[in-house]
């Protein structure tokens, strides 16, 4: 009798917990169309003046109501793709240092507290920064090369976000580096093959989906960052000619006008924007998983 007592309880626990995961999951898928229906329908206005022009105009012009997010767009990739390109040799540099050579010790608790401290520094402290250190020296290179010194723009602002997502990529690749199994660096050791070699031919086809989910993750959390880049983007709305001149991001514009406007159009095409920075991210989260079951899989 207790024993079939025990084997419902245990059912009706077992119940439970799926239905409670089940609940979990439907809220999650709830509140993201949550937030698409309240953009959609906030923008509206501003989608049925514009239409599909919206997208592929570089004017944004509250005083004559005219509004177009390419500017923004062009300055968000542009800047959210250089500071990817800027962090990769130091993230996959404390991956593999990380997680193959130095996994234990003194070295590797202050490398890896290091890390968790860059990310967990709110942005606006990046931003001041930024604008008393990395302005003035940005400016000094920019009249080294000839170019318009201004300190701030894309350039500037790309350093900082590099810096920013560095612990995002690092810490995800190192976690994957750290779970290739022994077996398979001791066998390649054993049949002479170098550190470097077992590190190229084994460590990173081994943890490639790994390395590329948080090269995904730092990308996206480029993609969406606000104050330090509005802080340091120079704040201009057109479109960048050059990584060093001023422009703006989808956020940043968001962030420096949704607390200014009462015009219904003006704040409608603002919460487009909001729109559009919603779907550029899912594109490339998407993206980024397809490649990643298609191409990029373990060996």
């Amino acid at each position: 009798m207790g024993t079939q007592q025990n084997l419902v309880k245990i059912e009706r626990n077992e119940r439970f917990f799926k239905n409670s995961l089940w609940v979990a999951a439907t809220a999650v898928c709830l509140v993201l169309v949550g937030v698409f229906v309240t953009l959609f329908g906030q923008s509206f206005l501003s989608l049925t003046t514009f239409g599909s022009s919206f997208l592929v105009t570089g004017v944004w012009d509250p005083v004559r109501e005219v509004f177009g997010a390419w500017s923004f767009l062009v300055g968000t990739l542009l800047t959210s793709v250089l500071a990817l390109l800027i962090s990769l040799p130091f993230s996959f540099a404390l991956a593999i240092c990380l997680g193959h050579y130095v996994k234990e010790g003194f070295v590797a608790s202050v490398l890896n507290s290091t890390i968790d401290l860059l990310a967990g520094i709110p942005s606006v402290i990046y931003g001041f920064w930024g604008l008393f250190v990395l302005v003035p020296l940005v400016r000094q290179f920019e009249l080294w090369i000839g170019v318009t010194s201004s300190g701030v723009g894309i350039f500037t602002a790309s350093l900082v976000l590099a810096v920013m997502i560095i612990p995002y990529s690092a810490t995800m690749s190192r976690e994957v580096i750290g779970l290739v199994p022994d077996d398979l660096k001791e066998a390649a050791l054993s049949l002479g093959a170098t550190p470097y070699e077992v590190v190229k031919t084994v460590v990173i086809p081994y943890s490639k989906s790994g390395i590329f989910a948080g090269v995904l993750m730092s990308f996206g959390r480029a993609i969406s960052e606000t104050m330090a880049v509005t802080m340091l983007i120079g704040n201009v709305n057109k479109t960048p000619l050059s990584i060093f001149r001023p422009a703006n991001t989808l956020a940043s514009v968001i962030a420096n006008e949704f607390a200014e406007t009462s015009a219904p159009l003006h704040l409608s095409s603002l919460i487009e924007l909001a729109l559009v920075l919603f779907f550029v991210t899912a594109l490339f989260s998407l993206a980024g998983r397809f490649i990643i079951k298609k191409w990029v899989v373990p060996v």
